[in-house]
């Protein structure tokens, strides 16, 4: 079975195009194999990338630990760069079918290749039980949550996944490894919650790190910066133009307000393509 890697700001995947192959018989078995660092590939999970009746492509996501996420901002920039470059849809603007609905992306294209992405993320959910979370609110702002002897002030949106935003005056400092799980398997987020941490340097720059749900610890996460773009304004900590800088690279947000589109902006880079043996 054909694959390729692929990366956006370091959060990286096994792309599988089933457009002229087919697809690994159990996906989700497949994901964890296959993202093992030193027994597979190696990478935060598996995208199937799949003909559809609604856009240019479709794309399923497997994180690590073989569970399915709706959405990944990092992974729907790839998968654009792939089916442009692969000769799918061979277009400056494609669609693409995810489980929050079909997006638009626009390519910046050079040497016939695409090197950046501009994605239409749709409007946040922000009705708590659709995030969904049991924190008061819609959506929570700036909500109390006591976790293992520390109190935080959790903004909670979603992306079509869940995510929980949480500002921090140090981040350098902040345990990440510790709270990351703790936030991610809280009973406050019944479909469990991408956690990102974040540290104000003006009104347009953030800093962000994250613990993905399903991956961990991850150098980026595209719907979690979205998210944080809409925290900022929700929380009047940061104004509707971001860069948030993630340890991967750095991605540019903007969102105008309640019931307006994120548009998220960052590169995309194909690191190489292999043939796995074992299906």
């Amino acid at each position: 079975m054909k694959f390729t890697k692929m990366h956006g700001i370091g959060n990286d995947y096994i792309y599988v195009s089933t457009f002229d192959q087919p697809g690994p018989p159990d996906p989700a078995a497949f994901a964890v194999k296959a993202s093992d660092r030193h027994f597979g590939i190696g990478s935060d999970g598996l995208i199937l990338i799949t003909p559809s009746d609604r856009a240019d492509a479709r794309m399923r996501m497997f994180n690590a630990d073989g569970s399915e996420s709706e959405m990944c901002g990092n992974g729907v920039r790839c998968v654009a760069k792939f089916i442009h470059d692969h000769g799918i849809a061979p277009r400056p603007r494609v669609t693409v079918e995810t489980g929050r609905g079909v997006l638009t992306l626009d390519l910046e294209i050079e040497a016939d290749k695409a090197t950046r992405v501009c994605v239409d993320m749709g409007a946040p959910i922000l009705e708590s039980h659709r995030i969904p979370t049991t924190l008061t609110g819609d959506p929570p702002v700036d909500a109390p949550l006591y976790l293992d002897g520390r109190d935080f002030a959790v903004t909670a949106v979603s992306m079509g996944n869940p995510h929980a935003v949480v500002y921090i005056n140090d981040l350098k400092a902040f345990p990440l490894e510790h709270f990351g799980p703790l936030f991610e398997h809280h009973n406050a987020f019944p479909r469990r919650v991408n956690a990102h941490f974040v540290e104000v340097i003006s009104p347009g720059e953030v800093i962000m790190r994250t613990w993905e749900r399903g991956s961990g610890v991850t150098l980026a996460c595209g719907t979690g910066a979205c998210a944080v773009c809409v925290a900022g304004v929700l929380t009047g900590r940061t104004g509707p133009r971001i860069v948030a800088h993630l340890p991967g690279g750095d991605l540019e947000l903007a969102w105008a307000g309640r019931g307006e589109p994120v548009f998220m902006t960052g590169p995309a880079t194909e690191v190489f393509e292999g043939v796995w043996s074992e299906v």
